[in-house]
């Protein structure tokens, strides 16, 4: 047979796919970026509402239980998420990124914001008296009280700092 009856070979798919969008940069490159420092305070004062609050004696484990699941969940994807700019992996995966980074960062915004205000409303709380055995005693002591002001102003912090990076991806996913 010859040359020009032969059947070319089907295209490669690996190939075929569009590149992912994603307007940062990947590697250290993420962290001289405001977004890049966003998500590291982020992760610091989301891991110092966390270490608060687990310190606290959680009077209201209700309120208190959703500022838990939600500092240390924050806190863990926020970790992945820069792990994922940090290693390149974002360059190697086809997604719109631009639009991931907003719709993450506009869930965790939700989220901290809800803790927060259930973090304020648990603190607040803290001359109310309750009976315990034969004596009445505030809910929560002058230290548990320090503790969580000292929560609730991280928990604002940290919701501050996703509002910030809901507010970059909103420019890098609209522009």
């Amino acid at each position: 047979m010859s040359a020009a009856g032969s059947v070319p070979p089907p295209p490669n798919p690996a190939v075929s796919f569009p590149a992912p969008r994603v307007n940062l940069p990947s590697g250290l490159a993420i962290l001289r970026t405001y977004s890049g420092a966003f998500v590291c305070l982020e992760i610091l004062f989301g891991g110092l509402v966390w270490i608060l609050v687990a310190s606290s004696n959680v009077p209201l484990p209700l309120l208190q239980g959703w500022v838990m699941f939600v500092s240390v969940g924050a806190f863990f994807f926020s970790l992945f998420f820069l792990g994922m700019f940090l290693s390149g992996m974002v360059n190697q995966i086809n997604a719109n990124w631009n639009f991931l980074d907003f719709a993450y960062h506009f869930t965790v915004f939700v989220f901290y914001f809800g803790a927060f205000l259930l973090e304020a409303a648990a603190t607040s709380l803290h001359n109310l008296h309750c009976n315990v055995t034969t004596t009445v005693q505030p809910l929560l002591d002058d230290n548990q009280y320090r503790i969580n002001v000292a929560a609730t102003i991280f928990a604002f912090v940290t919701t501050a700092c996703y509002g910030c990076s809901l507010g970059l991806a909103l420019r890098r996913w609209r522009p």
